[in-house]
């Protein structure tokens, strides 16, 4: 793991970015305390709709009145 402080850093992004993408992690320094960590983006995956499709199940009792007390914390 690379350390780094954030007035190089500056100076260097684009290298360090490279250096990030290709799985790198960097730890940025103020002074000499740790602030940042850079690590590699990992996009996150598309949505599956359907997914859950005859997993779940909504109860019976889904649209009744809430309980008195649950009705008054919610400020109903």
């Amino acid at each position: 793991m690379k350390q780094i402080t954030v007035h190089r850093a500056k100076t260097e992004l684009s290298r360090l970015l490279k250096e990030v993408a290709l799985g790198e992690q960097v730890v940025l320094l103020r002074g000499t305390e740790p602030v940042a960590l850079l690590v590699p983006y990992r996009a996150r995956k598309k949505r599956q709709f359907g997914r859950f499709k005859g997993r779940l199940r909504i109860g019976e009792d889904f649209e009744a009145p809430l309980p008195p007390k649950m009705a008054q914390a919610f400020g109903l």
